[in-house]
């Protein structure tokens, strides 16, 4: 099975994912492509593929993304492959990826289990600035974003708030794993 976990930023997606894979056995990490600069902490082949922009035009020139787009300034992908290696095995594939993408996946896969993870607005830009990776200019961009984000929401499978702790949130989507993964 692929699950997308999408949402703004700011919303939770990768510490909810970090936490599924320490209560979910038989995961995988659907590791994206990126052309933005490597944040401290983050590792080349497990966070993202880091690539230069003339390495993920070419990519994209060659048709090797499953989905792609251009965020503030930097491109996000899909690699194909990163797919394709899960698709018959005994792993499940859990994306974290940005709501385009999560919808263009639901349209190349419609097997793919899409979860949007919902939190107030006010919340999301109070979290953006707490989390101290971003510029006040990069804040503002990533704020103006997340309307048109929040506003896709009625095209998701599931909708899941992180507005009450991470627990709860991470707890809704092992149930929706749980689900589609045991019949």
């Amino acid at each position: 099975m692929l699950f997308v976990i999408s949402g703004p930023s700011g919303a939770g997606k990768t510490s909810i994912i970090r936490e599924l894979f320490k209560n979910i056995p038989g995961l995988a990490f659907s590791v994206s492509a990126t052309t933005r600069k490597q944040r401290e902490g983050e590792t080349q082949g497990k966070d993202y593929y880091f690539l230069t922009l003339q390495e993920f035009k070419d990519k994209m020139d060659r048709g090797e993304f499953v989905e792609y787009e251009e965020v503030f300034g930097n491109y996000y992908g899909t690699l194909k492959s990163e797919v394709e290696k899960y698709l018959n095995g005994s792993k499940h594939l859990i994306f974290d990826i940005d709501v385009n993408g999560a919808l263009s996946i639901k349209k190349i896969y419609p097997e793919a289990v899409t979860v949007f993870i919902d939190v107030p607005v006010e919340e999301l830009i109070k979290r953006l600035k707490s989390r101290n990776t971003e510029s006040a200019e990069e804040i503002e961009k990533r704020a103006s974003r997340i309307k048109l984000e929040i506003d896709k929401k009625p095209k998701f499978d599931q909708v899941v708030d992180n507005t009450d702790g991470i627990e709860k949130a991470v707890n809704e989507i092992k149930e929706i794993i749980n689900k589609y993964t045991k019949g």
